[in-house]
């Protein structure tokens, strides 16, 4: 596929312009910023995508505003009281020191404990939680990804987790591979899963387009409210930045 990459500014906001063999123009904003990105068809003109551009105007800004204002964690520093998410739900950190191997494990309703060596430092608790959170999520993928796969009528044939700066979820059409963020970890199962089915459906229309809207409508009636859900959950202080 060809692609190309230029940017168009129109008031005061700047817009990424991708060139690629598609036959209709799309408009996206992404989180967590509102990054703007127009996709267009390679031999699009110029001043058509600026006309295009300032038609949408209004509903860009609504939505860049929208993802300027979504909360965002501070900083982690991994310490005793310190606010972390589990599938949705807030959990308190517990540091227990201790000699053994590092463990992650939830007890109760509340508290989240984290056992590791007396010395270790910030970084290597980071590690090692994260590395909790991707069995987590990885334990709890295949099943939702083979149910959705029968709802939808396709196959994927190879998935996988990764941390992503920029985007929630994407998915390899040529390849039918499948990558989910690994912060889908952290927030309700609902809103892994209205991932997967959007990464899915991709496996039915490349674009998103009124085809790929009418799928989703289809396959999740409610997928506009776990969207909103999702973006509207707090994002982590360093992951999201462009």
């Amino acid at each position: 596929m060809t692609t190309s990459k230029d940017k168009l500014a129109i008031a005061n906001i700047e817009i990424d312009i991708i060139r690629k063999d598609i036959k209709n123009m799309h408009l996206a904003v992404y989180p967590p910023t509102g990054r703007i990105r127009l996709s267009a068809p390679v031999k699009t003109d110029d001043e058509v995508l600026r006309l295009f551009a300032i038609s949408k105007l209004g509903w860009i800004k609504r939505h860049v505003e929208n993802f300027k204002s979504q909360p965002r964690e501070s900083e982690r520093e991994f310490v005793d009281g310190e606010s972390h998410y589990v599938k949705g739900k807030r959990y308190l950190l517990k540091v227990v020191p201790q000699t053994g191997s590092p463990n992650v494990s939830i007890k109760g309703t509340k508290e989240l404990l984290l056992e590791v060596k007396p010395d270790a430092s910030r970084a290597e608790k980071s590690k090692i939680l994260k590395e909790w959170y991707r069995k987590n999520l990885k334990a709890e993928i295949p099943e939702l990804l083979t149910m959705w796969e029968k709802r939808i009528g396709v196959k994927s044939n190879d998935w996988g987790v990764k941390q992503m700066r920029t985007k929630w979820g994407t998915c390899n059409i040529q390849e039918k591979r499948i990558w989910l963020n690994l912060e889908l970890a952290k927030k309700p199962t609902i809103c892994l899963e209205y991932i997967i089915v959007h990464e899915l459906t991709h496996l039915l229309e490349r674009n998103h387009n009124e085809r790929f809207i009418q799928y989703m409508d289809i396959f999740m009636p409610k997928w506009r409210l776990h969207r909103d859900e999702l973006n509207s959950l707090p994002v982590a202080h360093n992951d999201w930045v462009y």
